[in-house]
């Protein structure tokens, strides 16, 4: 039976192995171990060759297959993407240029309101003066029409004024003289009165 020793001097250790030598079950002899130690993990030169073999052929296959294949796929994915970068940039050259137009058009539109708004004024201010040129004749009508219907009537009420104070006055001159003036006279005097109380 093998038994490990392990011993540690300071930082390192040391394994060793005690215990029985190798024995053969048929034999019943000692046997001795490998004569040389052989890495496990180290490739030998037929597995490097097969190795290298293997690369160079895959590195073939792609460089004259595949190779291409993936360059075509990304230069017809690269013109793919070109081509909507150029589509969009169309895209909105053409919105911007509709939207230009659109602003034009509405300020067509505006003026064209304004214009008929400014028209509509006009007509509305020329119809109000033509009112108010009429108005203000017929209000000038009627002040004449009233200017001479009062004056009719201050003619008509200083001839009734006349004869009354006419009247008033032969009488009065018949009570105090005795005898009643002539009525031309009295008119006359009258009229000459009232006149300079006009004038005056």
């Amino acid at each position: 039976m093998l038994t490990a020793v392990v011993t540690f001097s300071g930082p390192t250790f040391a394994v060793a192995l005690q215990g029985a030598p190798f024995v053969t079950a048929e034999e019943g002899s000692e046997a001795t171990g490998p004569t040389s130690d052989l890495n496990p993990i180290a490739p030998e030169l037929k597995e490097l060759a097969w190795g290298f073999g293997a690369f160079v052929v895959l590195a073939l296959v792609l460089r004259l297959f595949l190779f291409s294949k993936v360059r075509d796929g990304m230069t017809s994915r690269y013109d793919s993407i070109e081509g909507d970068l150029e589509q969009a940039d169309a895209l909105t050259a053409s919105a911007r240029a509709d939207v230009a137009e659109y602003d034009a058009q509405v300020a067509a539109v505006r003026a064209e309101a304004q214009t008929r708004v400014d028209a509509a004024r006009a007509t509305l201010e020329a119809e109000r003066a033509e009112r108010l040129t009429a108005a203000n004749a017929r209000i000038a009508e009627k002040r004449a029409a009233a200017a001479a219907e009062v004056d009719a009537a201050k003619q008509a009420a200083r001839g009734q004024v006349e004869s009354a104070v006419a009247d008033v006055s032969a009488r009065l001159g018949e009570l105090a003289a005795g005898r009643r003036p002539s009525d031309d006279v009295v008119r006359a005097a009258v009229t000459r009165a009232m006149g300079q109380e006009v004038s005056a």
